[in-house]
């Protein structure tokens, strides 16, 4: 897998040589997709919903992914945090290498079990992520495993927050994440790797290059 990456004041891109397999929470493409692009890009928050007139998040990711001139398939995230909280991590174990993009801010931290601010089914909402990370792997992810990266990436997160002390203002409890993060994971054509827990060592350095770009990101507000 080989991809660029640009960071500025407003937005993460990256944009990789050949379509990856991608799966994500993400606004914009979300799903299991064959993505051409990754957007991260910075709105305002609004986690009291002072603003109420805004265009649907799809739509303004759409719009800079086309000012911008991607051609190719756009997967597409949103966050409060500012990209300067960008942090990356790479490790590498026997030809596997994987990469760890996060941007953070703790200004919604949730605990899960925590009282909804929405609680109605299906309620519209602002689904802004606040810890948003992107993994890049050259292995070759079963299905399975994809779905396991996606409970190892949230518990790295989580252990990360813990050990931070970080409390949600609703509960006062140790949060477990926020109420709007996002994750993606991108696989290439390498290695095959079949399960990705605790008890293998794609797992392992999963959670690691995790904790620590969560950690490095919230270090700059913290």
């Amino acid at each position: 897998m080989k991809f660029d990456i640009e960071v500025n004041e407003q937005f993460l891109h990256v944009s990789f040589d050949s379509p990856v397999r991608m799966l994500s929470s993400a606004i914009l493409n979300g799903g299991i997709q064959i993505a051409d692009h990754f957007l991260n890009t910075k709105v305002d928050a609004n986690f009291r919903g002072e603003k109420t007139n805004f265009e649907a998040p799809d739509l303004t990711l759409k719009k800079i992914a086309d000012s911008e001139k991607w051609i190719g398939n756009c997967v597409g995230m949103m966050t409060a945090a500012l990209m300067k909280s960008f942090r990356r991590v790479r490790l590498e174990e026997q030809g596997v290498w994987i990469e760890v993009f996060v941007t953070s801010g703790v200004s919604n931290a949730r605990r899960a079990g925590d009282i909804a601010d929405y609680q109605f089914m299906n309620e519209a909402c602002d689904k802004v992520g606040t810890i948003n990370i992107l993994v890049l792997t050259n292995a070759n992810l079963s299905d399975a495993s994809l779905v396991e990266c996606v409970m190892m990436i949230a518990e790295a997160k989580s252990a990360c927050l813990q050990d931070l002390n970080v409390k949600s203002p609703v509960s006062n409890l140790i949060a477990t994440g926020t109420g709007t993060d996002s994750t993606a994971i991108a696989c290439g054509s390498g290695p095959d790797v079949q399960y990705c827990g605790k008890h293998v060592l794609f797992g392992e350095i999963l959670a690691k290059a995790t904790y620590k770009a969560v950690q490095d990101s919230l270090s700059v507000k913290m």
